[in-house]
């Protein structure tokens, strides 16, 4: 039996942000042998950010391996019903079952310190310099400050929409809580973990663990990418 090449990794972003979060990353994923692609999208519609992470699978090897962070986790949960995905990895990330959006999951939830530090301005959510803190706060003054004017800005209605497909539902997941985020509720993600039955693991860091801690977020990865190879011989 030939041996399987490593899975390659597709990254979707979350709001305020693009793929450079992902920056930390990709370099050493791709020495270590995986195709790799942070898809970059418009944070204009649901629909168009899939379609985007969808484009991006078809420019790496199958079978790959989704990560998304923060709302990246929505647009991973209807695009990882594609079927080149073999693996979904989410980092403080939402997961919307069927009868969700990301808007209503929040909801249910304690809302976090960010949201008072927003301005909707020309259909668009900006995020305020003095939110920057509950967003990346366990990051260096001067990453704060570029994290902040690198923000991608996401519609005002993005929230409220969705889509069809819970790929979480079907496919092997891997849940990094983020025990520190003031973005998105630790509850909440302690609670969509269990709820699909994610390998979790639980760190104390800000929203951005991929930027504070990338060495503990490459190891999931690294743990995910092994996990889809042992499944996939298993059924070779």
């Amino acid at each position: 039996m030939a041996k399987l090449s490593k899975p390659s990794i597709v990254f979707a972003h979350g709001l305020w942000a693009d793929g450079s979060c992902f920056g930390k990353l990709i370099p050493v994923l791709q020495a270590e042998g995986h195709e790799v692609v942070a898809a970059q999208y418009g944070l204009d519609t649901v629909e168009k950010d899939v379609a985007a992470v969808k484009n991006a699978l078809g420019q790496v090897s199958s079978p790959a391996i989704l990560v998304g962070h923060s709302y990246g986790g929505t647009v991973i949960t209807y695009a990882g019903m594609d079927p080149r995905v073999a693996g979904l990895v989410y980092i403080a990330a939402l997961a919307p079952d069927s009868d969700e959006t990301s808007q209503s999951q929040q909801d249910k939830f304690p809302k976090t310190p960010v949201f008072a530090h927003i301005e909707i301005a020309d259909g668009r959510i900006w995020l305020k310099a003095d939110g920057i803190s509950d967003f990346a706060g366990d990051l260096s003054e001067s990453e704060k400050k570029l994290v902040w004017a690198t923000q991608g800005v996401p519609a005002a209605d993005i929230f409220a929409q969705k889509m069809e497909g819970t790929a979480w539902k079907s496919k092997p997941s891997w849940y990094i809580v983020a025990t520190n985020d003031r973005t998105v509720s630790p509850e909440l993600e302690r609670f969509v973990a269990k709820r699909m039955g994610a390998t979790t693991i639980e760190t104390d860091s800000s929203h951005v663990p991929m930027l504070s801690q990338p060495e503990l977020v490459l190891d999931v990865i690294r743990k995910a990418a092994k996990g889809v190879q042992n499944i996939l011989i298993k059924v070779a």
